[in-house]
């Protein structure tokens, strides 16, 4: 048995190892400033319930008894569990490198990739192969909502089979360690690194396939990868009729999405294109694992979500509350078309966003306000947070001001505020029965908090009336 301390535990894909590893019988230790801070609460439970050992990240739970510490590739030497780590000459092993040793003890090993959509694939994926007795293990970046095995829900499945899904991280190029026996790649486009970066990244990881892989032929960056050496399943909603899976004459609801699929009419209980798409990546995952298309779709019949993507909190009068980890161009257009297609002519969509740093602000800034400035309409207010800063050293000189201004400027219901107590009022000053409400943003879980906070609001004025 080893002993692993975690700088950062609280983390999502932080969590998931530490967790997996405790249930394999290694002795797990870990620290999170959200913790220190009384935040992020539900996985500090979620953490101490396991029986995982929890200190301040002070530097206090690092002792020689330790034999690897865990930190993301985001961890500075400044912190003090780092520090003293150093100076104790304790092994310092960055979260992806001990998740590439994990998932290579596995014969079926598959790897979900894409700049969007990669945490429901990978969540979407797992639960067709849980559903269908396939024994999987699965370590993610999100929380399912479904339960597994009667446990709570979470960003981990761990079962007992020879089959392991996990979420391939290109932004810190992590995506380079893992050798998978199934490379899925949903999308490519423009998030943490430049595409002429990110595109060699995600073409050698699907080379690195030794069964096969799954192509998105609706993405102009990933229809056009050439691996003629390779076993490949490809999928379209629409646009590709040459795909493996093509969906079409497509409807939505408020309950769902409905699609025709080799001659047959299925219908999925979740909204949006972008769904689908996630849906159709996974079934084509689980056609190389021999699994058939009606056996995964029914399975997925059966999918709840995953946390904070399109997850609706609650409702008040008909107003609905939504919290959604969109954070890029394409995701965030994603959202606004899902949530615009389900708008009856009198309602509206206020959409609260946050940018999840500074750096990924200043890369998307121009396409952000291009995507925006085509999707927001009379029907549509776009409110901005200040960007999130988690601390550290990085270039402040990009605000959510530039974003807002020339959307604004150009006639768009667009709105930059200091504090959220300020933007809260704001809805709550203007929204109706039947109006939707969705914050947006990735890193900060207290964003959570704050969809959460504005429901509560909701139903206190509604007491007051």
């Amino acid at each position: 048995m080893a002993t692993f301390f975690f700088c950062g535990i609280g983390g999502i894909g932080m969590s998931a190892i530490a967790l997996y590893l405790q249930k394999k019988g290694e002795r797990v230790l870990g620290s999170d400033r959200s913790f220190d801070k009384e935040q992020n609460l539900e996985m500090k439970n979620r953490l101490l319930k396991e029986g995982i050992k929890l200190f301040p990240q002070d530097g206090s739970g690092v002792t020689k008894e330790i034999d690897f510490l865990i930190v993301s590739s985001a961890v500075e030497e400044s912190i003090l569990d780092v520090k003293k780590a150093l100076e104790l000459s304790i092994p310092i092993k960055k979260r992806a490198d001990l998740l590439a040793d994990i998932f290579h003890t596995f014969n079926k090993r598959i790897a979900i990739a894409g700049t969007s959509g990669k945490t429901s694939v990978t969540a979407m994926t797992a639960h067709i192969l849980y559903h269908l007795e396939k024994h999987p293990v699965m370590i993610n970046g999100g929380i399912m909502l479904n339960s597994y095995h009667h446990e709570e829900p979470s960003n981990l499945i761990f079962d007992t089979g020879d089959t392991i899904v996990i979420e391939a991280d290109e932004s810190d190029g992590s995506i380079e360690l893992y050798n998978p026996f199934i490379s899925v790649l949903n999308n490519i486009s423009l998030d943490h690194k430049p595409l002429e970066e990110i595109k060699p990244l995600f073409e050698k990881f699907l080379a690195r396939a030794s069964l096969g892989c799954v192509i998105n032929l609706d993405c102009e960056h990933t229809k056009t990868i050439s691996l003629p050496n390779k076993k490949i399943v490809s999928f379209s909603v629409e646009k590709d009729k040459s795909a493996t899976l093509f969906a079409h004459d497509v409807s939505q609801s408020p309950q769902g999405i409905s699609f025709v699929l080799n001659n047959k009419k299925y219908s999925l209980p979740f909204i949006g294109i972008h769904n689908l798409s996630n849906a159709l990546t996974a079934v084509c995952a689980c056609l190389l694992m021999d699994i058939e298309v009606d056996e995964a779709l029914s399975a997925l019949a059966t999918f709840k979500g995953t946390h904070r993507r399109l997850e609706k909190l609650g409702s008040v009068q008909g107003i609905t509350v939504i919290d959604d980890y969109a954070h890029n161009e394409e995701k965030i257009k994603a959202t606004l078309l899902a949530l615009k297609e389900l708008l009856a002519p009198d309602e509206h969509l206020f959409v609260v966003f946050q940018p999840h740093g500074f750096a990924p602000l200043k890369l998307m800034k121009e396409g952000l306000i291009q995507m925006l400035t085509q999707e927001l309409n009379e029907q549509v207010s776009f409110l901005m947070l200040p960007v999130y800063y988690a601390g550290g050293t990085v270039d402040k000189s990009i605000s959510s001001f530039e974003v807002v201004e020339p959307l604004f400027m150009s006639g768009k219901k667009a709105v930059c505020f200091e504090s959220r107590d300020l933007l809260e009022k704001h809805i709550l000053d203007r929204v109706k029965p039947k109006d939707t409400i969705v914050v947006m943003g990735a890193r900060d879980s207290s964003l959570s908090d704050f969809a959460g906070k504005i429901l509560n609001d909701l139903k206190e004025a509604v007491k007051g009336v």
